[in-house]
């Protein structure tokens, strides 16, 4: 269930690249923390996504770090999802060991290295897409409160620094 096709940015139809935003499964460019951090000078050069048929394992190639492994799927089968993702990193890794001879970059004592320093260590953010139409009608301020105690935090359904759509939610782990 990992095959798939590769998609380089560069060339890629208009159409499917929006297609692709728009169902939350491809980075955009423009991040201004992405920017001003020099991580966009070559855009879309050396950029891609790679995704399996039913769009539930997913690696982006060189957005905010050198890959984004993603497993995902609508519903509520967790351990399908993390199996999925598993397999498919351990899939990636033999191939980057096959191809190159080395192993992804392990710090002893900082983890797995990132560009993103809120990455460090495992790298790895479990996230869910909900709808949250009360927290928006108190405000997002009482979210992220009530976020914080729980050590997670509410981001936009896209991203980080995508903004808000609506009343659903990306809420996920603190690293």
């Amino acid at each position: 269930d990992l095959a798939g096709e590769y998609y380089p940015l560069t060339g890629m139809d208009e159409k499917v690249r929006q297609q692709l935003v728009d169902d939350h499964f491809l980075f955009m460019s423009g991040d201004r923390n992405l920017t001003v951090a020099g991580m966009e000078r070559d855009w879309p050069e050396g950029r891609g996504i790679f995704h399996n048929k039913e769009k539930t394992f997913l690696v982006w190639v060189n957005e905010e770090d050198q890959l984004r492994i993603i497993s995902m799927e609508k519903g509520g089968d967790v351990l399908g999802v993390f199996k999925r993702l598993a397999k498919g990193i351990s899939a990636v890794g033999d191939s980057v060991k096959e191809e190159s001879g080395k192993d992804f970059c392990l710090d002893e004592k900082y983890g797995y290295i990132h560009s993103c320093p809120t990455n460090l260590g495992t790298g790895m953010r479990a996230s869910v897409h909900i709808d949250l139409p009360g927290w928006t009608k108190d405000g997002v301020e009482k979210l992220q409160a009530r976020c914080e105690e729980l050590a997670l935090q509410p981001r936009g359904t896209r991203g980080e620094s995508g903004g808000q759509t609506g009343h659903t939610y990306d809420i996920s782990n603190k690293h």
